[in-house]
């Protein structure tokens, strides 16, 4: 049996049928020890958890009894089938007795980023030798996505959602939440005259901000230096930033750690150089404030946040005629971007000096000879 055993382990390994190589455990593995030391200080702690998590909870299941050799387009196909096929839990209870949530398949952005994961599991196995070649992982039946763009206020809803937070800073459902309502007010308008992302401007502490004059204009703005997705970069505001940056500046805060479910009572005292401007979250409030207003989801059904303040800075920039460029150095983004998400959906963005041009039509020519003067009738 021994013999038998190992002659036809012989034939599988002269006939490439036997298999042997790392596993897509093993490969995951040495993948999380790698990405989180070399990318330590350059990527954020969220990220690198956020592969660890898609490696735990999806990828490994599904390719811990493989080789890193099987997989290929098929194995990779099997896994996008195997994601969005819905289980089986209709008979399903909870623990109390109660029928399960139905289940719902998750969205094609969720399996692109798991497919990326697996792809950098894939080309660690390929660095260390372990596969030829990374096999091609991309979906074979997407279509080009269309270029849609991103949910901004229109002129007239940033107008009412200003509106709607300067009565709710002055007269809140609930007195005690005052100082955030007035918070929040503020917080809209900084947003929408400087163009910066979330994640920044919650960074952002007061002495990071300057009020200079502009040279240009000669009126008053905000030179900002910015921290950041990109970086420390710089930002020069629109000149209706500064009068809410002047009131965070004069207006006592609460001493202590703020939250948004926590009144500001007790002790209060005036900003220090070095606190933040928004140190306290405006989620609930905020999206109370859209949802009242009817503003929470624009045309296409795309809900807004706190990040469409600053599409509808960058959109309102392009309405007035500034340049793209500039626009998007100020941003701190690419003119891809910006045309491509931004600039196609803005019917002032068209020329019309240079679309409708009509070419004069040729007068048709007189067939007759013309007559030269001094020469007798022909």
């Amino acid at each position: 049996m021994a013999e038998d055993w190992y002659f036809e382990l012989c034939a599988k390994d002269r006939y490439g049928e036997l298999k042997s190589g790392k596993s897509f455990a093993e490969a995951a593995k040495t993948f999380e020890k790698e990405y989180e030391a070399i990318t330590q200080g350059s990527r954020s702690p969220k990220w690198v958890r956020g592969h660890k998590d898609r490696i735990r909870l999806h990828l490994l299941p599904f390719f811990k009894d493989k080789l890193v050799t099987e997989i290929n387009s098929g194995a990779a196909q099997e896994y996008r089938v195997h994601r969005m096929t819905a289980p089986d839990r209709a008979s399903e209870e909870g623990d109390d007795g109660e029928e399960a949530k139905p289940w719902k398949p998750p969205a094609r952005n969720t399996i692109h980023n798991e497919i990326v994961t697996l792809s950098m599991v894939l080309k660690t196995a390929h660095r260390h030798g372990w596969i030829e070649q990374v096999p091609n992982l991309s979906d074979p039946y997407r279509r080009q996505s269309k270029i849609e763009h991103r949910p901004w206020f229109t002129p007239n809803e940033y107008k009412s959602l200003y509106e709607a937070t300067r009565r709710n800073a002055a007269n809140p459902k609930k007195g005690r939440f005052k100082w955030h309502a007035e918070q929040l007010h503020d917080f809209v308008l900084f947003m929408a005259n400087t163009g910066l992302r979330p994640d920044e401007v919650k960074q952002l502490e007061f002495r990071d901000v300057e009020i200079v004059e502009d040279e240009w204009s000669g009126d008053k703005i905000l030179e900002i230096e910015v921290r950041g997705k990109r970086g420390t970069g710089y930002c020069k505001s629109m000149p209706g930033a500064v009068r809410p940056f002047e009131r965070l500046k004069s207006r006592p805060r609460p001493v202590g750690e703020i939250s948004e479910d926590k009144e500001a009572t007790g002790a209060k005292a005036l900003p220090k150089p070095t606190d933040r401007l928004f140190p306290n979250e405006f989620k609930k409030m905020f999206n109370g404030l859209l949802a009242e207003n009817d503003l929470k989801f624009d045309r296409a059904g795309k809900a807004r946040t706190a990040y469409s303040l600053r599409h509808s800075y960058i959109c309102f920039r392009l309405l007035e005629g500034a340049d793209i460029y500039q626009v998007a150095k100020n941003c701190r983004t690419s003119v891809e971007m910006i045309e491509k998400h931004y600039a196609a959906h803005l019917k002032d963005m068209i020329d019309t000096s240079l679309v409708n041009v009509r070419r004069e039509r040729l007068k048709r020519r007189d067939p007759r000879p013309t007559q030269i003067e001094g020469s007798p009738d022909l």
